[in-house]
């Protein structure tokens, strides 16, 4: 039995690196019907937006998306195409191993843990309103009084920060159910609770709640500073970590740092009627075309992708043959260079034949 897969191969270094995974996961024998598909800024100058109405019929279509590095624009410009995704498509839960390879420069060498990230509220929703507009004049007319909203005055952008009880009850379920159904023996709510009472506080109200009906599963809370220095100082105490929307972003980020960088770290964007899987890492513009870049991520993304379409056999493969790679450390780019060796580093394609060579 076949599958049909929306493959956006993005702009930088996407292409690239949607090519090497394409292959990878063609290797395994799985039968994908690819649709690809183009986004991001390259096609915004073409056709005026980054996002045609054409690949957001290929993903209603098919639900099941493979996405390379797409650009956002740093303060000005479009919005996050990622995030538009997510919210279009109700992708409501962010799921981003991070796990330590043998032959990756880390300080570390035992790290098992999984971020559960919401995905569709908090700062991210998107809800601003710019300085000296008649929107953010009625809303700073509102808070006059409070304070310390009543220093703001004027000529202030205002940012709305959204957490829902349903928001935060599917995505602490969905950590739970996770935990369970992966031999996981800890959830690690974290919040901001201690001075964001009625948002940060709703979500960690709601996450006790929902631990009390999981009761094989052990239940704490970090408050977000301090479990930034925990995972810096103990990553071995944690295991599932569900947190809000901008600080899943953030601590995705530091994790992926504990185990050598954003390039062996895999993500999944995952709802009740669909599914997105996209690398952690950016689109990298400067190293477009240049045969350069680290596939790895975006490969076991594919290997997440294949695990959600039921070929766990498949997707056991790709993780392995990605590993026997890097352990290898023959057939790797320049960033998976352990020290010293005087060896050149191959390419994108090259280390995505070498992956093809194990399965």
């Amino acid at each position: 039995m076949g599958h049909t897969v929306t493959l956006i191969r993005g702009d930088g270094i996407g292409p690239e690196v949607a090519e090497a995974t394409k292959r990878v996961v063609d290797a395994t024998g799985v039968k994908i019907d690819w649709d690809i598909q183009d986004a991001g800024v390259d096609v915004h100058a073409r056709e005026g937006t980054p996002l045609p109405e054409r690949v957001k019929e290929s993903m209603k279509r098919t639900k099941v998306c493979l996405k390379a590095p797409i650009t956002t624009p740093v303060g000005t410009g479009f919005r996050s195409v990622n995030v538009e995704l997510r919210k279009i498509f109700d992708l409501y839960a962010c799921l981003r191993p991070c796990k330590t390879f043998q032959g990756v420069r880390s300080r570390y060498d035992k790290i098992d843990l999984v971020i559960v990230r919401e995905n569709t509220e908090d700062l991210y929703a998107g809800i601003e309103f710019k300085r000296d507009t008649p929107e953010a004049a009625r809303i700073l007319e509102v808070i006059k009084d409070l304070q310390p909203a009543a220093k703001i005055r004027d000529h202030a952008g205002i940012s709305i920060k959204p957490i829902s009880v349903e928001g935060s009850r599917r995505i602490v379920e969905f950590a739970f159910d996770f935990a369970e159904k992966n031999g996981r023996k800890k959830v690690t709510a974290v919040h901001k609770a201690n001075i964001m009472k009625h948002t940060d506080g709703l979500f960690l109200e709601v996450a006790r709640e929902v631990a009390t009906k999981h009761p094989k599963i052990e239940f704490e809370d970090r408050i977000v500073d301090n479990m930034c220095m925990q995972l810096v100082q103990f990553p071995d105490k944690y295991d599932v970590l569900v947190l809000p929307n901008l600080y899943g972003d953030i601590v995705s980020d530091l994790c992926a740092g504990l185990i050598g960088g954003l390039g062996v770290a895999p993500g999944a964007n995952i709802g009740l009627n669909g599914a997105m899987f996209e690398a952690v890492h950016g689109s990298a513009p400067k190293y477009a075309g240049q045969n350069k870049v680290n596939p790895t991520a975006l490969i076991l993304s594919g290997a997440l992708m294949l695990d959600y379409l039921g070929e766990k056999a498949a997707c056991a493969r790709v993780q392995k043959a990605c590993a026997a790679v890097i352990a290898e450390g023959k057939h790797v780019t320049y960033d998976l260079r352990s020290a010293g060796d005087a060896r050149p580093p191959v390419g994108t394609k090259e280390m995505a034949d070498a992956i093809i060579a194990r399965l």
